[in-house]
């Protein structure tokens, strides 16, 4: 059985190794900050819908990671803007039993939103495997992860990058499934990334607040200029329906800790970390911009991000109103793109989702 390195002690890294640790797969959980320092000292607070266990954990620090040895699968799992100093702190690192380094003769996984980071880890990385997960997963306190998935933590869809299915993703599909997912192997995991990104570019709208219906405009302008901008990329989204395991039992449980508008962005910004908004709404506004496909909605959801991000402080929502305000002083709506008003219905020149 190989060793599975989880890169990253956050919401999937520190549930990742919880899970493998209840289910005897070998792992070892590598961190830094107060997070992995608590774990290490105290073991991880694990939430589940059935009850709370206190779990020790094989952690190390990034300052003492362990050693890297033959046979070893990389599972990356910081957030989408920490991959390119995770990848580059990983990649030339020493294999015990190898003269070659990590991204010579280890596999690694991806497991960040959006379209990024298979291609930085194949910068370096010889053979690289793409995950998409989709997993309630809660980490705003140090210490303590809440997944508030039923009966298990969520669904995994893995896959060799750019393209392929191998034995390597289907043993790792078969541990995670092992582990308490549900999970499978595909060839094309470009499209399962693609189509999950196409719901992660509402995320940002959990750090605004206001008229509910305002709020469904701006989000269906998100996932409409979205849309256009992949497929001009040359994506096709992939549907639920292609998928070859059964999730119609799979549901978020209520009261399991993990409330509604409570997703990654959002936990970012209340621990006071970085922002993955220029992963998620900023690879539509990159895609936009290389294929001439205006993108105003999402431009501006970024940009008010990213101040927020700047100013390190989120103690409260900002106004939905921001959105439209800084859409009418944009010149964007004049090339083409939807203007969003305050009590108006938004107009679109946009086509449906195919």
């Amino acid at each position: 059985m190989p060793r599975y390195v989880i890169i990253g002690a956050g919401a999937v890294g520190a549930s990742l190794a919880a899970q493998f640790a209840l289910s005897g797969i070998d792992y070892v959980l590598v961190g830094r900050g107060a997070q992995i320092r608590h774990i290490k000292d105290h073991g991880l607070t694990f939430r589940r819908p059935d009850g709370v266990r206190q779990i020790k954990l094989a952690a190390f620090d990034l300052a003492e990671p362990s050693e890297l040895r033959e046979g070893d699968i990389l599972l990356l799992t910081v957030k989408s803007q920490d991959a390119a100093g995770a990848l580059a702190y990983w990649s030339w690192r020493a294999v015990a039993g190898s003269h070659l380094p990590a991204a010579s003769s280890l596999p690694i996984v991806t497991f960040q939103n959006g379209l990024a980071t298979e291609a930085a880890a194949l910068r370096t990385f010889a053979n690289v495997y793409g995950a998409s997960i989709l997993t309630p997963a809660l980490f705003t306190e140090t210490g303590t992860v809440a997944v508030a998935g039923d009966p298990v933590l969520g669904i995994v869809t893995v896959g060799r990058f750019p393209a392929g299915r191998d034995a390597l993703s289907d043993q790792i599909a078969a541990d995670l499934t092992k582990a308490g997912y549900l999970a499978e192997a595909v060839s094309d995991i470009s499209r399962w990334k693609a189509a999950k990104l196409l719901h992660n570019v509402r995320n940002v709208l959990e750090l605004f607040d206001g008229d509910v219906a305002l709020r469904e405009q701006i989000s269906t302008a998100l996932v409409q200029e979205a849309t256009q901008a992949l497929h001009a990329a040359g994506y096709t989204l992939a549907s639920p329906s292609e998928r070859s395991i059964d999730i119609s039992h799979w549901r978020i449980a209520p009261d399991s800790g993990v409330a509604p508008g409570q997703q990654s962005t959002w936990q970012s910004f209340t621990r006071g970390a970085s922002s993955e908004v220029d992963f998620l709404n900023g690879e539509i506004v990159l895609l936009g911009r290389l294929h001439g496909i205006p993108t105003p909605h999402n431009e501006a959801v970024q940009r008010l991000a990213g101040q927020l991000a700047e100013k390190a402080e989120f103690t409260k929502p900002l106004p939905l109103e921001t959105i439209a305000a800084l859409l009418d002083r944009s010149e964007e709506p004049a090339r083409g793109g939807p203007a969003i008003h305050p009590g108006r219905t938004v107009t679109s020149n946009f086509n449906s989702a195919a």
